[in-house]
């Protein structure tokens, strides 16, 4: 049996993008099989390919969120550049941005107005704060917005609140904005009609506070900052092992308790003492019972206590660093890891985490140049030699 096509083949997107929202919302889409053509400025192009030079040179956010794409460097600021773009748009099914407050409205390219010019178009306006309210102006970086939504407050140690070691808002914001595309482009096949698409990052991350929102709005009290544990679940932490090691573990059940009792601490009566027997309780003597499972992990070397843990049948984990992530068994034995070119040479690059069965292999594209595809895109909106060498000439392509 001949595998499905990708499930965005035929999508044409065109994105003025730049960081990690959008760029990140449109990597998924190339992903599935979508066409990405990437807009970028003539000086220096997207500022995330600056950010670093770890992947063999280049920036690791770039590669991260880039792969799959097309990229035209052009001057939006001469209207000759911004022209093109508009002749990219008229091709395509999908256009995204996220440039600041105001900037895409100014260029006539917020979703508003080009949907209206253009009803099957799905256009996505990425935001900090919204279009609206005291904060629709306001300077939006990833951080920002975790202090902003409450993730910091909720992170980090008692004595410490710290942002996420991942940029945690623009991935909320990328991951809504792909899904809202995909909604828009259900609702096009139905009624033939696309339409605007807005997320902002705050909303988005908002929405992923869920729990402890919900347990400050109707509880009365945020829950408390508890480094690797749980605010209201005992015992879940990360436990010391003989060899240097940390391990996790998580009873989420008082039949996990009792079996963590007997199999591994080898105190089966803990299953049914007061102070211990429900998680209730194992909460108010947090420190008793994070003392019982670390002593008796704290004698065995980290692999001997994974085994000891799931022979018992209590969830458990290694803290891991990302280099051992990059090395992780799970990963290579199901065979995750693919190579991407780049202008620096093949690089190491993930499978998207969305697998669809008879569908084939997702699609891992290249890692674009700056430019890369600027002459072939200008060719392909009809433009001839003498135009294209007139733009190089007076800087409005690169």
């Amino acid at each position: 049996m001949n595998a499905l096509p990708p499930p965005l083949a035929g999508i044409t997107v065109v994105a003025v993008e730049q960081a990690v929202a959008a760029p990140f919302a449109t990597r998924q889409l190339a992903d599935l099989g979508a066409r990405v053509i990437k807009v970028e400025r003539i000086d220096g192009g997207d500022f995330a390919r600056g950010y670093d030079t770890a992947a063999g040179g280049l920036a690791s956010h770039f590669v991260w969120c880039n792969r799959g794409k097309e990229s035209i460097a052009l001057d939006l600021k001469d209207p000759r550049g911004l022209d093109v773009v508009r002749q990219l748009v008229a091709g395509a099914d999908v256009f995204v941005q996220n440039l600041a407050h105001g900037a895409a409205a100014r260029l006539g390219l917020d979703a508003a107005t080009l949907c209206a010019a253009q009803p099957r178009l799905v256009a996505v306006d990425i935001s900090g704060y919204g279009p609206s309210g005291p904060y629709a102006d306001k300077r939006a970086y990833d951080m920002l917005v975790q202090c902003e939504a409450g993730l910091v407050s909720v992170t980090g140690t008692p004595e410490q609140p710290v942002k996420a070691g991942i940029p945690a808002a623009d991935i909320a914001a990328a991951m809504y904005a792909f899904s809202g595309v995909l909604a828009a482009l259900v609702r096009r096949g139905a009624t033939g009609r696309g339409g605007p698409v807005e997320v902002s990052m705050l909303d988005a991350l908002a929405e992923w506070m869920g729990h402890p929102l919900h347990h400050a709005m109707h509880g009365g009290t945020p829950p408390a900052r508890t480094g690797l544990a749980h605010a209201v679940i005992a015992p879940y932490d990360a436990y010391a092992t003989a060899d240097g090691g940390r391990v996790l573990l998580s009873v989420q059940n008082d039949r996990e308790w009792r079996r963590l009792a007997e199999q591994v601490i080898g105190r089966p009566e803990l299953g049914t003492d007061a102070d211990f027997a429900t998680n209730a309780a194992r909460v108010v003597n947090r420190e008793r019972t994070d003392a019982l499972v670390g002593a008796a992990l704290g004698g065995l070397g980290a692999d001997e206590a994974v085994g000891l843990l799931e022979r018992a049948g209590v969830a458990c984990a290694r803290l891991r660093d990302v280099q051992q992530l990059a090395e992780h068994p799970q990963l290579a034995a199901r065979e995750r890891w693919r190579e991407v070119g780049s202008p620096v040479g093949p690089l190491r690059a993930l499978l998207p985490p969305i697998t669809l069965p008879g569908g084939g292999e997702a699609r891992v594209g290249d890692v674009p140049a700056l430019g890369e595809h600027t002459e072939a895109l200008l060719r392909a909106v009809g433009m001839a030699d003498v135009e294209i060498a007139a733009l190089r000439r007076d800087g409005v392509v690169a």
